[in-house]
């Protein structure tokens, strides 16, 4: 089931989400810096924006994937079973 967080995701451009991605990035940064610093009054928020961060990375190679094509889907899946 979608949540409303991820159907949000599917409507927005892929600048906005790279957008967004950069400004998760940089508060995770300087809050992981103040935690370690002086500490946070919740530690939980430093799990829920690493969340936000896998869950926008996670769109914008979805949408990679799915521009690719068939070529280079097959190459791709060639790497990937030759790793294993």
């Amino acid at each position: 089931m979608a949540t409303k967080r991820s159907i949000e995701l599917h409507a927005m451009a892929v600048e906005d989400i790279k957008g967004q991605l950069n400004n998760a990035v940089d508060n995770y940064r300087k809050l992981k810096f103040d935690h370690a610093i002086q500490g946070l009054g919740n530690p939980l928020e430093l799990r829920s924006l690493r969340k936000e961060i896998a869950r926008l990375q996670t769109e914008i190679r979805s949408r990679e994937l799915a521009e690719m094509s068939k070529e280079q889907l097959a190459r791709r899946n060639r790497i990937i079973r030759r790793r294993k």
